[in-house]
C-alpha cells in the first residue's frame, strides 16, 4: 500500500484511493487512525478538503458531520465494548490544530491504559506510541475494522 493517499486524505477517500475508508457517512468519511495503541481509534474526515472548520459549513452540513461524529463514536463504543472488556469510554475531539482540514477525532480508552495517562487526554500518551511500527494500522486490524464497519451499517438505521 503506498502512502501516497496520506497526503491528500480526503481527495483519496472521494476517489475511492485511500484504504484508512471504513464507510461513506451524509457529510464525510469514517476512516481507522493510522496508529493503534488505543484499539478502535478512529477519525471522521469532512468530504469537502476546502472546509478547514466546523463553522465553515452551512448550518445544515455542519449538524450532518456532527451527528456523523455522533455515530462514528457510537459504533467505536460498540465495537470496543465488544471486543475488550477492559473498554471504559470514547472521547470525541475536534481540534484542527495540525490538519488544515476539518476531521474529528474518536479514541476509545480503555482500563489497561497506564495509570498516569488513562485519565489525561491521549495526546499526552509518549511521541514512541505514535511511531511504534506495532501500532501502525495493518492486517493485524481487520477484525476491529469489520466490527466498527458493522455498527455504522447498522446505525445507519437507527437515525
Amino acid at each position: 500500500m503506498s502512502d501516497d493517499w496520506r497526503t491528500d486524505r480526503i481527495g483519496s477517500a472521494l476517489r475511492g484511493e485511500n484504504p484508512s475508508v471504513l464507510r461513506r457517512l451524509e457529510a464525510g468519511f469514517a476512516v481507522i487512525g493510522d496508529v493503534q495503541f488505543l484499539p478502535g481509534y478512529s477519525v471522521l474526515l469532512t468530504d469537502d478538503p476546502a472546509v478547514q472548520r466546523l463553522s465553515d459549513l452551512p448550518r445544515a452540513r455542519r449538524l450532518a458531520f456532527l451527528s456523523d461524529m455522533d455515530r462514528l463514536g457510537e459504533a467505536v463504543e460498540r465495537a470496543c465494548r465488544r471486543l475488550d472488556p477492559a473498554f471504559r469510554r470514547v472521547n470525541l475531539e475536534i481540534l484542527g490544530n495540525t490538519d488544515g482540514f476539518l476531521h474529528a477525532h474518536v479514541w476509545p480508552r480503555f482500563e489497561w491504559e497506564p495509570a498516569d495517562l488513562v485519565g489525561m487526554p491521549v495526546w499526552l500518551y509518549p511521541r514512541a506510541s505514535w511511531s511504534d511500527g506495532t501500532f501502525a494500522l495493518g492486517p493485524q486490524h481487520d477484525e476491529l475494522r469489520g466490527a466498527i464497519g458493522a455498527e455504522l451499517d447498522q446505525l445507519s438505521g437507527v437515525r
